[in-house]
């Protein structure tokens, strides 16, 4: 499925959608970067067959910490499932994208009719090689969960770099995610 530009929408909404504030489980701390200390950006919240995966990575000082690398520390992916509700934002750090993008499933097999922000399933289009991450309680590869563009503008942009795309990846037994960028 691709993930198609749907305008913008509420910073909490329950739907696919880049920025705005994490759905997550009453209790959550909001992550960190090993690298830095910072706490880290919200990028996507992604309700995909039952779960909900939210992804972060470090934007205080780009390019310092290795926010690219699914071990490095300087990013973060969870796996949420049941109650969720909006998590407490930092007053510190760059912690919020400029603006909420709203994603809609649309089958791969018709011509896309909106601008391309990513896909959701299938097999990954890498665009260096190989970076399947193993799941850090199993070591069993993890299975490819979402891949998501930069953004439509600048408002929206995540920073991979000029032109990356970003990797979600889940082990559902384990209840892991894991998130990593290419250029």
């Amino acid at each position: 499925m691709l993930l198609i530009l749907d305008g913008e929408t509420a910073p909490d909404a329950p739907l696919i959608r880049t920025g705005g504030v994490p759905l997550a489980p009453g209790g959550f701390v909001w992550p960190v970067c090993r690298a830095c200390g910072g706490a880290m950006q919200f990028l996507a919240h992604l309700p995909l067959d039952g779960v909900v995966v939210a992804v972060f990575f470090c934007q205080n000082d780009p390019g310092t910490c290795d926010e690219w690398d699914a071990a490095s520390g300087a990013n973060r992916a969870y796996l949420f499932t049941g109650d969720l509700v909006p998590a407490t934002v930092p007053a510190e750090g760059e912690t919020l994208l400029g603006a909420v993008t709203a994603l809609r499933p649309q089958s791969a097999d018709a011509p896309a009719d909106g601008p391309v922000l990513g896909q959701s399933g299938g097999e990954p289009e890498w665009l260096q090689n190989d970076e399947t991450p193993a799941c850090p309680s199993c070591a069993a590869p993890m299975t490819f969960t979402a891949s998501l563009e930069e953004g439509h503008d600048s408002a929206t942009a995540a920073n991979f770099g000029g032109g990356g795309l970003g990797y979600v990846f889940t082990c559902r037994p384990c209840a892991e995610a894991a998130f990593l960028w290419q250029r």
